[in-house]
């Protein structure tokens, strides 16, 4: 199937390069890796994402909607450039994880699921990310893909938020914004 960028949303040849690796009876395969695709830049998946998606798969708008709500990794509503998911299963809530979680969005200003004034940060709470003898815990997803952060203190976390700001600010800056 030729992707159109006229048409489309979706890089074209980022679209084309997923189809291909794909034979053309298990096309709708692709779709997780569609997903991340869309999501990458805006950090959420938006309806005329979903609708794009399954026009190019042959699936409809509700099947794709049904993966963006299964898996943790995708978002159906704006997020923040940076998006912090702190493992509160119970191994982890007994190594301290809830705790953690309630101060680093008391320090943020911030509610779980939601995010910081500038933008930049959403934390939400998440079950299980597999490495509960490390807790707390989080899983950060950015427009770099996804980095585990162990064995975390309120300090540790906030330096690194630190970081990912100054970064940001550097980015903004080279390119002539903010």
């Amino acid at each position: 199937m030729h992707v159109e960028k006229s048409a489309h949303r979706l890089p074209s040849l980022e679209v084309q390069a997923i189809l291909a690796k794909y034979p053309p009876d298990q096309r709708r395969s692709a779709v997780m890796p569609l997903l991340y695709l869309a999501q990458r830049e805006k950090m959420y998946v938006g309806r005329e994402d979903l609708a794009e998606i399954a026009e190019i798969l042959g699936l409809t708008p509700t099947e794709v909607a049904s993966i963006v709500g299964f898996y943790s990794l995708y978002y159906d509503e704006p997020q923040g450039k940076y998006h912090i998911q702190v493992c509160t299963d119970l191994p982890c809530a007994l190594r301290g994880a809830d705790r953690f979680m309630q101060e680093l969005c008391a320090r943020l200003g911030i509610q779980p699921g939601k995010t910081t004034a500038d933008g930049l940060i959403t934390v939400e709470a998440v079950m299980c990310l597999a490495a509960c003898d490390k807790a707390p815990m989080f899983q950060l997803q950015s427009g770099a893909g996804l980095q585990y952060y162990e064995n975390q203190t309120l300090e540790s976390a906030l330096a690194l938020i630190e970081q990912l700001r100054q970064d940001a600010a550097t980015k903004r800056g080279r390119n002539g914004h903010g």
